[in-house]
């Protein structure tokens, strides 16, 4: 499959990428999520640095989670983060940080594989043999689960059914 940019409006992203020594190099048309998520370095320099509310907004654009799965994956209160929201310039810890960036390739790969966010969203509310008859989503909310979401969803992409 082609690969295309998924997640739009990448104004937040690319002003931010550009903020580091690493980004300032960049082309402005080479700083897509597709391309910065596959940048492992300059992703671990942006999670120390924390993710800006913006950048979280813009995340948020074409991702299938509501405020109570997003508050249940970043490990706080649902308050808090419609108060975040609401904060122009708030930057999530980095724990919380590592974990949109975490998401926001989920949400990359998967509305790639399935070429649509909203067939994403059923496959991710769907039981999956390959996932030992559990919802993708419910796998989300840790690492080693996003890893298994992310390898299924790499194998649906290349035509890999199991």
């Amino acid at each position: 499959m082609a690969q295309k940019e998924c997640l739009k409006k990448d104004d937040e992203l690319k002003e931010f990428i550009k903020s580091f020594e690493r980004g300032k190099t960049l082309e402005a048309k080479d700083i897509t999520y597709s391309k910065v998520l596959e940048d492992k370095l300059l992703i671990a320099h942006a999670v120390k640095r924390g993710v800006p509310s913006g950048l979280f907004k813009e995340i948020n654009t074409n991702a299938p989670f509501d405020d109570r799965q997003w508050s249940n994956f970043l490990n706080i209160n649902i308050r808090t983060l419609q108060r975040y929201r609401k904060v122009k310039n708030h930057i999530f810890k980095p724990l919380q940080s590592e974990k949109i960036f975490e998401l926001a390739e989920v949400i990359n790969t998967g509305n790639e594989a399935f070429d649509s966010p909203e067939y994403f969203n059923i496959w991710l509310n769907t039981p999956s043999p390959a996932l030992g008859n559990e919802k993708p989503i419910h796998l989300l909310d840790t690492s080693y689960g996003k890893d298994l979401v992310l390898a299924e969803l790499n194998r649906i992409e290349h035509g890999i059914f199991v």
